[in-house]
């Protein structure tokens, strides 16, 4: 991994951070598979010097702006009164222990030549735990990264329906994209 001199703030005009979600259950074939859009985040990145093992990554999330994107799968193509109850569940359930923001803060990077991991620590519903991005760098300061959420791990009850023959999931998916190249000083 390579980055440029000095602190860096990302924030949506210099990437996308969208979340990923399927169903499961005996009435999976009339639930979707979500692509959801992080509206409000931010990223600060510290390079850490010429040593990358060094640097650190300060991510945070606001949970109040996640807009479902598109759904694929379902008995009915995801209308826009369902993307609307998508959204304003979302919030409830992501909401209800007070905390709606979410943040990860590495504790480790681990560079390779085409990109590498960095390992921290993820606040979720006030819940800590351990999270690994894996990150491919795509152009010289361009990266692409992604790791898997468990739901529960963070006291989140994955969504049901239909007396729970429509589930949610308990590992949703979180895909960056991210271009240093538009990331402003910090």
């Amino acid at each position: 991994m390579t980055t440029p001199a000095g602190r860096l703030r990302l924030e949506p005009s210099s990437g996308h951070l969208v979340i990923h979600t399927r169903r499961q259950g005996l009435a999976a074939k009339v639930g979707h598979d979500l692509v959801i859009d992080v509206m409000d985040w931010s990223a600060e990145v510290d390079p850490g010097g010429n040593d990358l093992s060094e640097a650190r990554v300060r991510v945070e999330v606001e949970l109040g702006s996640l807009a479902v994107r598109e759904g694929t799968g379902g008995a009915l193509p995801l209308s826009a009164s369902d993307r609307g109850e998508i959204d304003a569940n979302m919030f409830r359930v992501l909401a209800s222990g007070g905390q709606p923001t979410a943040t990860f803060v590495s504790t480790r990077v681990v560079p390779t030549a085409d990109g590498g991991a960095i390992d921290g620590t993820l606040t979720l519903n006030g819940v800590e735990r351990p999270l690994r991005l894996q990150i491919v760098r795509t152009s010289p300061e361009h990266y692409q990264g992604n790791a898997t959420v468990v739901q529960t791990e963070h006291g989140i009850k994955p969504y049901t329906a239909f007396f729970g023959a429509l589930k949610l999931r308990d590992e949703v998916t979180v895909e960056f994209d991210v271009d240093l190249t538009a990331a402003n000083p910090a």
